[in-house]
Formats: structure tokens, C-alpha cells, sequence
């Protein structure tokens, strides 16, 4: 079994070939995987949550190294879908996995192997070719033993299934532990090439999305236990405000958060709008912070019955 921990020094070399290549991350919902896809690339490109299913669509993050360029993927976690918007999510993943150099499956370290993480990594036993990474994160929440265990069980996994990890990486993205030596483990494993994007863009991902998902990671914050799944916000209009001076502009953006039912509007806007206020204020300087520019946020709630289950909704909201 080959673990990696940060006193491994790579052998000095020759100066390589530049690469450059994909990585996706996998795992069961709330693995870690957007936290660690912000850590990698040094700034939030891919919405997190304390809840399952946050992702909802493929967040290229872009790590700029003078040796390559790793493109990370973000997906959606694989689970057993019970709406149409799920068996969608889970065949963005498959997707995904046929088109990616390297399989990054994040396991936590402070989870028992369940039966979610048996099953992606069968999945992941069919697909032969493309080299798999296993990223134990969470690290920072359990003691060296547990860790131990943790390592030995994934190694185990894999045996069991009939395939070998390339590595198996413990990281923990919240304390910044080991994720420049992911990093180094995974380019090795890339192709040789030039860079497939231009130096200082961190994501391809068009900005109506990312504004989007800051919106609705901050709608999520305190209802998620009863509106886990049932926000989509869609930016109708974003546009700068006229006879504004150069040097003071000011860029209104207009977003609707859908909801499946009247009875969930209440929870959103909250006791005389208090809660959407919130919502607006913090999503305001996240999205402030990400554009470089001053903001006037328009926050509306609308209901789309039933809208993860009706095909035709699915597709005005972007999915």
C-alpha cells in the first residue's frame, strides 16, 4: 500500500515536460470534495455546504504550476436518485469520469466505509484505464489511530474490487495539510502538454452561474434541514447602472430563487423578510468579492411546482 505523507520528497530530476490534464474529484455527497477543489485552487470556485447535493453543476477549478496545469472537475455525488433531477446529476458524473486523465474518490477519514462509498467505488472498478487517486480528507477531525484504520480499509477496498490506487493521499483542505503534495501526486499522472487555459483564470465556469450558487449556498444556510434540496436560483439580468461616474460603478444584478411549493416561501423570505435580506446581504459580498465591483442585488422568490420532478422546468433552470 503506498500512502503519502508530506516528508516523502520527490527525487530531484531533470526539468520535466510541461503537463496539463483534467482530475475529477468523486465520493458520496459531502465527502469534502468542493472544499478541497477551493484549497487546491487558492480561492472559492465551487459551492459548499453542510448538506448533501450542493453541486449541481461541473465547476472547473484551474491550479496554474510552472510544470503543468491541473484542471479540476467538480461533480455532482453520486447517490441512488430519487427524482429526475438525480438520475441527471449522477449521469453528469458518469460523464465526467469517461473524460478525465485522473479519479480523485474522497473518502472521509471521520466515516466508516458505507455502503454509498462501496458503491461509486465499483463503479470506479469498471473504468480500467484512468488511474484513481484515494483522498482520505478530513484528516483534521480524527486521531492518528483512526486514521491508520481509515488508510488500511481503503487499501483494502481496492483489492477487494481487483484494482489498484495510484496513491492514497490523507488531506485535510480546512487545515492545509497535504493538499500541495495532492498537487504533486496527481500532475505526474496527467498528460504532457501546454496549458489549456490562460494564466490568472481560476475557473471556466460563466460568472451567471457562479453568482448563482453564492445566492443559493447562502439560501441554503440555516433552512437546510427543511429545504434541503428545493432552492434553484436562476440570474435573470445583470447590467451596470447608467449615469453612474467611471471611477464609481455600480452593477444591478436580478435573480429569481425558485421553490417547489407556496408553503416554502415563508421559510425563505423568513418574519417580515428578514431571512431573504440576510440572504441578499451576504450573498452581496461574496459576489462583490468574486466580480471586483460594487453590487445592487434584486432578490425575488418564486414557486416552480414541482420543478426537480417536471423535465420542462428543469431545463428553464439550467439542468
Amino acid at each position: 500500500m503506498s500512502v503519502r505523507s508530506q516528508s516523502t520528497e520527490p527525487s530531484e530530476s531533470p526539468k520535466a515536460a510541461h503537463r496539463a490534464g483534467f482530475a475529477c474529484f468523486v465520493g458520496r455527497p459531502n465527502a469534502g470534495k468542493s472544499t478541497l477543489t477551493n484549497a487546491l485552487v487558492g480561492q472559492k470556485v465551487a459551492i459548499t455546504a453542510n448538506q448533501p447535493q450542493t453541486t449541481r453543476h461541473t465547476v472547473r477549478g484551474i491550479v496554474h504550476r510552472e510544470d503543468a496545469q491541473l484542471i479540476l472537475v467538480d461533480t455532482p455525488g453520486l447517490h441512488k436518485p430519487r427524482t429526475l433531477l438525480g438520475e441527471r446529476l449522477n449521469d453528469v458524473v458518469r460523464t465526467t469520469w469517461a473524460e478525465v486523465d485522473v479519479i480523485g474518490f474522497c473518502l472521509p477519514a471521520n466515516e466508516k466505509i458505507g455502503p454509498g462509498d462501496r458503491f461509486i467505488a465499483k463503479e470506479l472498478a469498471g473504468i480500467r484505464k484512468t488511474p484513481k487517486v484515494a483522498v482520505v480528507t478530513k484528516t483534521d477531525l480524527v486521531d492518528s489511530k483512526a486514521l491508520a484504520e481509515q488508510l488500511i480499509a481503503i487499501d483494502q477496498l481496492g483489492k477487494e474490487l481487483g484494482f489498484e490506487w495510484a496513491e492514497i493521499v490523507p488531506v485535510s483542505a480546512v487545515g492545509d495539510k497535504q493538499v500541495k503534495l495532492l498537487a504533486d501526486l496527481l500532475v505526474p499522472l496527467l498528460p504532457e502538454g501546454p496549458a489549456l487555459y490562460p494564466e490568472g483564470d481560476l475557473t471556466d465556469e460563466p460568472e451567471q452561474v457562479m453568482i448563482a450558487e453564492l445566492i443559493r449556498e447562502a439560501a441554503l444556510e440555516g433552512v437546510r434541514d427543511e429545504l434541503p434540496h428545493s432552492i434553484a436560483v436562476v440570474v435573470e439580468e445583470m447590467l451596470p447602472r447608467e449615469d453612474r461616474p467611471a471611477d464609481k460603478p455600480l452593477l444591478d444584478i436580478h435573480a429569481n430563487l425558485f421553490i417547489e411549493r407556496p408553503s416554502q416561501k415563508g421559510i425563505i423570505i423568513g418574519p417580515k423578510g428578514k431571512r431573504l435580506k440576510e440572504v441578499g446581504i451576504k450573498s452581496r459580498k461574496q459576489i462583490e468579492a468574486l466580480l471586483g465591483t460594487p453590487v445592487f442585488l434584486d432578490l425575488h422568490v418564486k414557486v416552480a411546482k414541482d420543478w426537480q420532478r417536471d423535465p420542462k422546468q428543469l431545463r428553464r433552470l439550467g439542468f
